[in-house]
């Protein structure tokens, strides 16, 4: 029993210690999730504070009574009582299974409603349509085309606040995942699939984005910038991308698809409609036997 005692000591001990370390090492920081950017982000913010709210309900009540039976059980107390055989206290019975059920219950309820309410195909409610962004994800580098205004970029993003972004997403290398946490949700990449992943900006500002899947030796270098700005901040934009020197063909991109890594920003002046097709289909070539 004391070798028991001493494990509870140490424990609490290296709590006590890991506790203002994690404060420290915080402190002064903003966590992207927890500083919300976008309409997405905010709701799942907020369902992300309900879930751990009902968590800690269950949790708290669980390590007070943990370090509490320890206490008045512990081998120098001998005027606890020993009940070996206590069974059918109603009330404790109806506490420890009432509880969990309402929880459950509740997070059943938000589970279902979210679910639908945060579909990443769910098109947001907006004045304007949305624009629409190809991304593809490459070995160790993201390539943005925007097929409204025939422009491309490598790893910087230029988004209208305010609009919505429709995202059609895809790969050319191993399976990814895009996300920026100040605007929304990951969703995967995956070659010769597409998903979608509806985004806006409600407010300007550089916001990280990044590869949320391990994907091989450039995986730590795969980000970029997503720039949300004023309409005539991202109309200033594509006038400054058409006039880049390099234009985006199946050639170039053949070159840009070679695995590389920490790759600087690019923009290309134009960029071949078909390119995004090309890039699927090439993955749904006939079966061969």
């Amino acid at each position: 029993m004391r070798k028991y005692s001493k494990r509870l000591v140490a424990g609490l001990v290296v709590l006590a210690f890991m506790v203002p370390l994690v404060f420290g090492y915080f402190h002064g920081k903003t966590l992207a999730v927890l500083a919300p950017k976008g309409q997405i982000a905010v709701k799942e913010k907020g369902l992300m504070e309900l879930t751990v709210t009902l968590g800690l309900l269950v949790i708290i009540p669980v390590f007070i009574l943990m370090f509490s039976f320890a206490w008045r059980y512990r081998e120098g107390n001998t005027k606890a009582k020993y009940s070996p055989h206590l069974t059918g206290n109603l009330v404790a019975e109806t506490v420890w299974w009432a509880i969990p059920i309402a929880i459950i219950g509740v997070l059943a309820v938000v589970a279902w409603n979210t679910s639908h309410s945060l579909d990443p195909h769910r098109p947001i409610a907006s004045n304007g349509p949305a624009m629409p962004i190809q991304v593809v994800a490459l070995d160790w580098k993201w390539l943005f085309i925007y097929p409204q205004q025939h422009v491309a970029s490598v790893n910087y993003l230029q988004l209208p606040v305010g609009q919505p972004v429709t995202f059609t997403i895809t790969a050319d290398a191993p399976m990814n995942s895009f996300w920026i946490p100040q605007l929304g949700g990951q969703i995967y990449a995956m070659a010769g699939m597409t998903t979608q992943l509806n985004l806006v900006a409600d407010h300007a500002g550089n916001y990280r984005g990044s590869s949320a899947n391990l994907s091989g030796k450039g995986f730590a270098g795969m980000r970029f910038v997503a720039r949300a700005d004023t309409e005539q901040a991202f109309t200033k934009w594509v006038a400054t991308a058409r006039q880049s020197a390099t234009t985006l063909d199946l050639a170039g991109y053949n070159q840009l698809a070679k695995p590389s890594e920490n790759n600087p920003v690019h923009v290309y002046a134009s960029v071949d409609p078909q390119l995004f097709n090309t890039i699927m289909l090439k993955y749904m070539g006939p079966e061969r036997s």
